[in-house]
């Protein structure tokens, strides 16, 4: 059977590896991007380059996004030679960032009038796991449109979870990602409070990961505020947008999360001060210099 043709927009560190790892396993790509350096790899592996959104539906049976923001989503939709625009009817459009799922769902009956399916498809684990086709997806939409893309999403993911009508997928990840980062808000000061206290951060570790609270986050935790090893790969700016979000989504739902507010105003105010660009457990840092 003949390989779908898949359009790829978001070549940044995961997107690179996950449009890599579809060019390894034969898959012809139209791609577009700002990232000149990370187009020309593609390009140079036999993708072909195209200068709008509407250009590349049109070219693909597969339109992949992985970007940063809802708003970014919305934009190649409905802009100017957007991705609306040129979709063929059959083709399907699969979002794999982090979006609001409102958003989601009316993108997707915007894109059923043009006989185009889509899948929100947000990701678990690591570019370094993007590459080799080892992601953790967590897939949404109707039934057929999941069975007709989820071939390409075997290859790129090795737990594919099918988790229901569209939008389920940017549900699922919102709330998974409103607890890790709480985890380790809660985990990071929980250290920076034993430091003002006099108690050894390694002490306060071995104390606690013998018991319960042990996770991998708070493994990710120790790493910063005791090792200082910054690994989690995941910014103080992107945790701040993802629980804002989940604040959003549970506002449409028509109750509250509290204890999402009190994450949200922590990472907010890390990243005011200037402190958005570092990884999740450096906000440590300002917990450590809080004052009353």
């Amino acid at each position: 059977m003949t390989k779908p043709v898949i359009g790829f927009i978001g070549l940044g560190l995961m997107g690179g590896n996950m449009a890599a790892c579809l060019q390894d396993n034969g898959f012809d790509l139209v791609v577009m991007g700002r990232n000149r350096d990370a187009v020309s790899t593609v390009v140079g592996r036999g993708a072909t380059e195209v200068s709008s959104p509407k250009e590349l539906a049109a070219a693909s049976d597969i339109v992949m996004l992985c970007v940063t923001t809802s708003e970014v989503v919305e934009s190649l939709i409905y802009g100017d030679n957007g991705i609306l625009a040129g979709i063929k009817q059959g083709a399907v459009v699969i979002d794999y960032g982090t979006s609001i799922p409102a958003s989601t769902q009316k993108i997707g009956a915007d894109l059923a009038k043009k006989g185009a399916g889509m899948i929100d498809a947000p990701l678990g684990r690591t570019p370094a796991h993007a590459k080799d086709g080892l992601l953790n997806i967590m897939a949404a939409g109707d039934t057929a449109t999941f069975e007709k893309v989820k071939p390409v999403l075997d290859v790129q993911g090795e737990n594919v979870f099918y988790v229901g009508a569209l939008g389920a997928g940017h549900t699922t990840k919102l709330i998974n990602n409103f607890m890790g980062m709480t985890t380790v808000c809660a985990m990071s000061q929980a250290f920076a409070v034993a430091d003002r206290a006099g108690i050894e951060r390694q002490q306060l570790f071995d104390i606690m990961s013998a018991g319960p609270s042990n996770s991998p986050f708070m493994q990710f935790c120790k790493k910063y505020a005791v090792d200082g090893i910054s690994d989690l790969g995941f910014s103080i700016s992107n945790a701040n947008k993802d629980v804002g979000y989940f604040l959003k989504m549970v506002e449409n739902l028509g109750t509250r999360a509290e204890i999402a507010e009190g994450t949200s105003t922590a990472l907010q105010a890390a990243v005011d001060a200037g402190m958005g660009d570092g990884n999740v457990p450096e906000i440590f840092d300002y917990f450590l210099k809080l004052k009353a």
